[in-house]
């Protein structure tokens, strides 16, 4: 495996614009989280130089010791493009996606090492590799599809600009996973939905598609869903494309209120509900 640098630099996206200073070390210090659970009683943290290169993001540094170094080092990516979030990772103490962060930046931000971690808070299954079951479980619990209850149309089902614009942040959310990381309600209810599966159930209520708006709600007016958000914000800090789930998590609460108050039959049918 090789690694073309003109085009991982030139498709690394926004997280490198701006000025980038003319004086850079030859050597740049990366210090990865190692942990093989057939192999290690503990993790450690291994260290390595890495020849600097312009342009060079993170996700480059970890393949350079992959290609050079240590072919057994794990690690995620996919698309190197900032979209599949593959490859969230926790750098120099911030969720960041690997391929879209520069090391330049890093350097800029007065850093003189690249400290490389999994996502905390989840199961390590090697290295960098985390264990994304329950999230990918929460995820599908909320049925993130849309459920229409009309004849379907010829073609599509149309949908105004006005309308779409609603819901565009959410839409925009990648899978990544790192506000699940970064949820505390999270790391101590392993029955709490998370942030990730409320704001996905939030852009299928807001969708003026979708026929199964009560329904949803009563997936998330439980102890383990809406109501367990504290609001801490963990979740909108933590997120490389600036999603809001917090907003949209009160958005969960203020309907879901409002359809209790109404009587709202639909809440008590679960995922049941969402199938038929």
């Amino acid at each position: 495996m090789t690694i073309d640098r003109g085009k991982t630099a030139g498709n690394a996206g926004g997280n490198g614009g701006g000025q980038v200073a003319a004086k850079r070390p030859d050597k740049v210090t990366l210090k990865v989280y190692r942990f093989d659970p057939d192999l290690d009683k503990e993790a450690r943290i291994e260290v390595y130089d890495i020849p600097w290169t312009d342009g060079m993001t993170v996700l480059d540094t970890l393949f350079w010791v992959l290609e050079r170094v240590d072919g057994t080092l794990a690690f995620r990516f996919s698309c190197r493009e900032g979209i599949c979030g593959a490859c969230a990772l926790f750098i120099n103490g911030s969720y960041r996606l690997a391929c879209e962060t520069q090391v330049a930046r890093l350097l800029d931000e007065g850093r003189t090492e690249i400290h490389v971690m999994p996502l905390p808070h989840l199961p390590v299954i090697k290295d960098l590799v985390v264990d994304m079951a329950r999230f990918w479980a929460n995820y599908e619990s909320i049925a993130p599809w849309i459920v229409a209850r009309s004849k379907a149309p010829e073609k599509e089902r149309l949908q105004s600009p006005k309308d779409r614009k609603r819901i565009d942040e959410y839409v925009g959310c990648i899978l990544c996973g790192s506000c699940f990381s970064a949820c505390p309600a999270s790391w101590t209810d392993k029955d709490y939905l998370g942030p990730n599966a409320m704001m996905k159930t939030w852009r299928w209520v807001d969708d003026t598609r979708d026929a199964a708006k009560d329904e949803r709600l009563g997936l998330v007016a439980g102890e383990n869903g809406a109501w367990r958000c504290h609001t801490v914000f963990n979740c909108v800090e933590a997120c490389p494309k600036k999603v809001n789930q917090a907003a949209a998590i009160q958005g969960l609460k203020r309907k879901t209120v409002s359809a209790m108050l109404r009587g709202a039959k639909g809440l008590k049918q679960g995922r049941k509900g969402l199938e038929e």
